[in-house]
Order: C-alpha cells, then structure tokens, then sequence
C-alpha cells in the first residue's frame, strides 16, 4: 500500500466538513474533483474510508485511523512552515567586527558560543588592533562594527559622516600592586601608596587614566618602565616594579599571581561603545550583533529579531 500524502487534505476537510458538497465549497473546488481524490484514496489503501448516511458521511474505522495519521502529517507540515518562517527572518550576512584586546578577550571571545547559538546565521570576522586603525578600516568600509574605548577625561572623536555610535559599557578602572604592598597598608589610599607608577605608552588605553589620577597625587613617582599592554604592565608588577590601572574588563580572563586588585573612588571608568557604518538601508547582520552585545553587557539573553 502506498499512499499519495496529497490526497489526505482532502480527506481531512470531507471529514470535518461532513460531506464532499461542503468539502468542495471550503476548498473551493468542484464536488466532483474532491469525490476523485477520495476514490483515489480509498483504491490506495484497499479499504473503505467512508460510509454514507442520511445524515451525511461518516469515516469508517479504517477511516479514523487515516484521520488520526492524516492528522499527525498536517501539524508536522504546519510545523516545518513555522521552523522555515522562523528561519528566514533571522539575521544573515557578515559582519567584519574591530576590536582592542581587553574587549575580545574579557567580552567577546567568552560569549561566542552564545553567539553561534543566537546568531549563527551571522558571519563574524573577527579583526584586532589598534584604535586608529580600526577606525580608518570603519572609514574605508574594509569593517562594519568596531569597538571604541576612551577614559571618562578624553572627549571622543566625533564618529564622522556615515557611522552611528551605540553606548555599550562604563568600565570602571582598578589599581593593580604587587602582592602583599598594599594590604600591609591597611587601607589603601592613593596619595599614600609607597610604590611608583609604571609609565604607559601614549597610545595605550590607560594612558589618559592614569595622567589624570597621578594629577592629584603631587609626590607620586615614577617607576624606569613603560609599557604597552596589559600582559605586560601585570608582569611588571608582579615583579615589584610598580603600580598601574587597568580596566576592570582587561582582568576577567587574566591570571593574576602576584597581583592585587583594588577597587577605589576616584579612579574612575573607560567607556566603551560600538561603531557602526549607517547607510540609506540598515544592515540586519550588524544590528543584530549589536543587539547582541547590548544583552551580554546586560547579562540578559539576546533579544529575538524583529520580524
């Protein structure tokens, strides 16, 4: 027996209409094409599937069990249709995405898995490096998104003609000493730390930051290091060499030996936010991944897309 799955709708609806007339008009067909398709039907499987009365027709018990499968193949079909809609409306595309390290390796790089779970429609390009770089690869359309950070004293630099800016995070900042320095302090006060401050590299993130807590720390010294990164500026510490501020988010994937973190008034955050390229049609790709980051910092799931 092999049954054409075309003709169960057919059945279905002179079944729930009650009749072949009334099955015709719902479907909108001539009675006559409805009352082949259930011939066709009942010489496919062997059996009677109806028996006609005065009061109109009624499924045999080989009917009813054709109704119940014929049923069955309709919610699966319904089924298909809704996982298929669903999928077209997710977000597709590329999204080619700049960043500074602190950022991919505190924020991002944790949550792609979350990522591929969410937005796996979403191609991400990951591309690291320096903030002017990124920028001039956002200006030259070479990226779609990037991420920018500058201390809370630093106005930022206008995003320009076509790019759009999103807030995403106030980063606060920390000071990282030695081991053991500073709690044999008791409190920790900045004006009486009695270790130097490591230089930081003009372009360095922290730079600004620390200028701007050392201006109110008139005898601080300075330590004969400088440094670029945060790898670096914690060995360094580590060491005995001195003292520095690092951003919170720089610290989460971090092994600390030899470090101590403390959180004070006064020194203040980096803020973080997301820039994007914005022309006469948005890209659902980028906004959705800016969604995304949005719902990461908010420790929330992503929001779903909008139809």
């Amino acid at each position: 027996m092999r049954i054409n799955v075309a003709r169960l709708p057919y059945f279905l609806q002179i079944s729930r209409s009650g009749g072949v007339l009334a099955a015709a008009e719902a479907l909108k067909l001539t009675p006559s094409a409805v009352s082949q398709q259930l011939a066709r039907l009942e010489a496919e499987v062997g059996v009677p599937l109806v028996e006609r009365s005065p009061r109109g027709i009624v499924p045999t018990a080989a009917g009813r069990e054709l109704i119940e499968l014929a049923e069955n193949v309709e919610r699966e079909v319904n089924e298909a249709a809704r996982r298929v809609g669903a999928a077209s409306e997710l977000p597709s595309g590329r999204v080619r995405f700049g960043a500074f390290q602190s950022f991919i390796g505190g924020l991002l790089a944790p949550a792609l898995p979350q990522w591929r779970g969410e937005l796996s429609g979403v191609d991400l390009l990951l591309v690291e490096g320096e903030q002017a770089e990124l920028l001039r690869g956002l200006r030259a359309a070479e990226l779609e998104l990037v991420a920018v950070e500058f201390d809370e004293s630093v106005a930022p630099t206008p995003p320009g003609p076509g790019v759009r800016e999103a807030a995403l995070l106030d980063d606060p900042w920390v000071l990282v000493a030695p081991s053991g320095t500073q709690a044999a302090m008791g409190v920790v006060e900045l004006e009486n730390l009695r270790m130097p401050w490591l230089e930081v590299d003009l372009g360095a993130g922290a730079s600004h930051a620390v200028r701007r807590v050392r201006r109110s720390l008139p005898h601080s010294s300075t330590a004969p290091h400088r440094y670029g990164n945060h790898q670096t500026a914690l060995a360094l510490v580590a060491a005995g060499e001195g003292v520095t501020l690092l951003p919170q988010l720089a610290l989460r994937e971090q092994a600390l030996p030899g470090v101590e973190v403390h959180e004070l008034p006064g020194l203040g955050v980096r803020r973080i936010s997301l820039r994007f390229r914005s022309g006469r049609k948005p890209n659902p790709a980028v906004a959705a991944a800016v969604d995304f980051l949005r719902a990461v910092v908010a420790g929330e799931p992503a929001p779903e897309p909008a139809p």
